[in-house]
């Protein structure tokens, strides 16, 4: 559950119309929460100011001051924007992991673990299909 109070209201909408407005990659991502392959997403060498949105709905997840390059080749943060990610356990793999979605939609971004930087020792990791950049204009 977020740690803030949400400053927008909860989308449900079909999985038919996202699958039709979204490419068959990010749906796979994002709403049968797969992953895309490492080092082949261009958000993970984005180092323009700016922010990370959903790449369904558009909420913005993360500003580009908590990006960092994790070497995992997946674009990593350090950090959300407060109340705009969920967590759940996620059991696929043998071990338990923690899976993160979109506040706003539900859509799976992908996991959060704790060997990030200061100052909070996580590493989001994000798929780069499930989010897309907007410059910060100036």
């Amino acid at each position: 559950m977020s740690e803030a109070t949400q400053d927008f209201t909860p989308l449900e909408k079909p999985h038919e119309e996202w699958r039709r407005e979204l490419t068959p990659q990010q749906y796979a991502v994002l709403f049968e929460e797969g992953t895309e392959r490492a080092f082949t997403s261009p958000l993970n060498d984005e180092k323009r100011p700016g922010t990370f949105l959903c790449a369904a709905c558009g909420l913005p997840l993360f500003t580009s001051d908590t990006k960092f390059d994790s070497g995992t080749g997946w674009p990593s943060f350090f950090d959300p924007i407060p109340g705009r990610v969920e967590t759940k356990r996620d059991f696929k793999l043998v071990w338990p992991r923690t899976e993160y979605h979109c506040a706003r939609c539900g859509g799976h971004q992908g996991h959060v673990f704790t060997d990030g930087p200061a100052p909070t020792g996580k590493r989001y990791c994000n798929n780069g299909v499930a989010l897309r950049f907007e410059p910060r204009e100036g």
